[in-house]
């Protein structure tokens, strides 16, 4: 019984995520899911890149959380639109959460709309949310070794972004074992790598954001 339940649960997250593609390739918008652990640095980048853009691009941003609108305070500052979606214990946010956010927002045309997840390596990876690209967030911190352990989040990502590579000196991470990981799983995803403190890479990744073909084609 809790297979089926869960397979209904799939079946119509998916329609609503067709709903959501179909949407945003109406009106030529590139939504981008962003995926990661806690910690990895969403919001920084997110924030990085709304910087980086300056007038070259309108963006939206649906934050998500357990709990808090802490992160939506920080993009409400920049004056980008933003909603908070907290799910109150849920593990990742679905396609029916971000239909509803989309009309809230009432994105412009030819917008950028980044959805940052929740923080969770596992779960954002099954629910497709009609998104055109797929965004993996890891950090130097975290260790190399994530795309061993959390395959099906990094065989899924049209781009990687490596994150705080400004403290690769002091820490152990083996950047040769971390690509490889990657290109065994993903041999298309690009990988870039960024620091949010010292501005490494924003621009690299900003300009990826602006240029990258979005096929709205659905991924999951």
């Amino acid at each position: 019984m809790e297979i089926k339940v869960m397979k209904n649960i799939m079946h119509a997250n998916d329609r609503l995520a067709e709903e959501n593609r179909n949407y945003f390739k109406s009106k030529g918008i590139k939504a981008v899911n962003i995926m990661a652990s806690p910690g990895s640095g969403k919001t920084s980048v997110i924030i990085k890149l709304i910087q980086a853009f300056g007038d070259r691009a309108n963006v939206a941003v649906v934050e998500g959380d357990i709990a808090s609108s802490i992160d939506a305070e920080k993009i409400d500052k920049l004056g980008n639109p933003v909603i908070q979606i907290n799910t109150g214990g849920g593990c990742h946010l679905d396609a029916n959460m971000i239909k509803s956010a989309a009309v809230s927002l009432r994105l412009k045309d030819g917008a950028i709309l980044f959805i940052e997840n929740v923080g969770n390596l596992v779960c954002p990876s099954s629910f497709d949310l009609g998104e055109g690209i797929k965004m993996v967030i890891a950090s130097v911190p975290e260790g190399h070794d994530k795309p061993y352990k959390y395959t099906s989040m990094f065989e899924l990502a049209d781009v990687v972004v490596l994150n705080k590579t400004d403290l690769m000196p002091y820490i152990d991470f083996d950047k040769d074992s971390f690509y490889k990981g990657v290109k065994a799983l993903n041999e298309k995803a690009e990988i870039i790598e960024v620091s949010c403190k010292t501005g490494e890479g924003i621009s690299k990744l900003a300009d990826w954001m602006l240029n990258v073909q979005v096929s709205h084609n659905q991924s999951v």
